[in-house]
């Protein structure tokens, strides 16, 4: 019997924060909701962070996903952007922790190409390849949903939700070395 687990995916921002739900069912992906927040109509910065926090928590208590994805923050020319923008992911980041929801973050780049196979791809061949993936029928209004939604992707895709090249036989991970030890005693060499 497959597993369900739910992923959120964050695509951070002072602007307009995205959010995507994804259900995970064994190697199904299927689309819950996505989505964005409008911050732009509240003049103070710490106000929108407090929004991000409220919004988050929300959808945390909604849907109870089991993990949050959540883009990391691009290196740009602008520190004062980078630094709201850490701010914004920061938020994100602490309204899931607060219930213990593990976090994985991913590179702007590293996302587009687990999405697209093309790690300079743009929003509108992201969002494209989301709708063939997941078969939505309307984009949304802010591709900052869409964005959200691909994080949330490419976590799935990032934790063995993909059939194995190597005819599906998957690599055992190990907690320790004691217990790589104990599993392995032909491998070790004395």
């Amino acid at each position: 019997m497959d597993t369900e687990r739910i992923i959120l995916g964050i695509d951070p921002g002072t602007n307009v924060m995205g959010y995507g739900l994804l259900k995970a069912v064994g190697k199904t992906p299927e689309l819950i909701c996505m989505g964005v927040l409008k911050l732009n109509k509240f003049d103070d910065h710490p106000l929108r962070l407090r929004k991000i926090f409220e919004r988050v928590t929300e959808l945390v208590q909604g849907y109870h996903p089991d993990e949050l994805a959540i883009e990391e923050p691009f290196f740009g020319k602008n520190v004062q952007s980078m630094l709201k923008l850490g701010r914004a992911q920061g938020v994100a980041m602490a309204a899931a922790l607060q219930y213990d929801i593990p976090i994985f973050e991913y590179s702007p780049r590293k996302i587009k190409l687990a999405i697209t196979g093309n790690g300079a791809a743009s929003k509108e061949q992201v969002a494209i390849m989301l709708q063939k993936i997941l078969k939505f029928e309307d984009f949304p209004e802010k591709l900052d949903a869409t964005d959200a939604l691909a994080v949330a992707m490419c976590h799935f895709y990032n934790y063995g939700h993909l059939p194995e090249p190597s005819g599906g036989k998957k690599k055992k991970s190990y907690d320790s070395w004691s217990s790589f030890v104990t599993s392995n005693p032909d491998r070790i060499k004395g």
